[in-house]
């Protein structure tokens, strides 16, 4: 890793949790719901789910909206289960990675998530270990609070000016090609990470 580095900044979905975009669609199918494979994508939403993203509409309204698009009567419950099924898991190792990440380095987090998948996520893994968010992350940077998402350039801006930092400073760990391409315009140096990776070697 470059030399003069303070900060970490991990994208979320696809880098610390583990996807499943065939299986989020194969739940929705069964609950009525056709074509959601067209709207959903590990790096970027559309239609709905991008308005969900990035805080246009709330939980309920997006809820709501879903239940307009079959005759079943669904509850809460379903919609969200079928909508979490996207996200499996983050791997144990990757939790103590940013325990001892932390130790060196401020950590933070920029995602393109919805309060239905952050939220689940917040209270199931990461208090596997008798931890919270808080003890992983200095700050998290989320699209749908901020009101904007990757790759547009403002959420990147918003970080450095929020962070008072150089870009330069920072190693932007994310699974999009595109978002890492911006971040690497804008000085940020970058890892673009695959499909269930063991990055930790990055670090030595």
């Amino acid at each position: 890793m470059k030399q003069g580095i303070t900060t970490l900044l991990f994208d979320f979905g696809g880098v610390l949790v583990d996807l499943d975009k065939q299986l989020c669609i194969n739940a929705f199918a069964k609950l009525g719901i056709k074509n959601v494979d067209s709207l959903i994508s590990k790096f970027t939403q559309s239609g709905l789910f991008l308005s969900l993203e990035k805080g246009d509409i709330s939980g309920n309204e997006f809820r709501d909206e879903l239940r307009k698009l079959t005759v079943e009567k669904l509850s809460d419950e379903q919609i969200d289960t079928a909508w979490n099924s996207f996200l499996i898991s983050i791997p144990e190792y990757k939790l103590e990675m940013l325990e001892e990440l932390r130790k060196k380095y401020r950590i933070l987090m920029l995602s393109n998530t919805n309060e239905i998948h952050f939220e689940q996520v917040a209270k199931s893994e990461f208090r596997k270990k008798g931890l919270n968010l808080n003890d992983y992350f200095d700050k998290c940077y989320l699209s749908y609070e901020l009101g904007m998402a990757k790759p547009n350039k403002d959420i990147y801006l918003h970080i450095l000016e929020t962070e008072k930092i150089s870009a330069n400073q920072i190693l932007f760990i994310d699974d999009g090609e595109v978002n890492i391409k911006i971040a690497k315009e804008l000085g940020f140096e970058t890892y673009l990470a695959k499909d269930h990776e063991d990055f930790r070697p990055i670090f030595n």
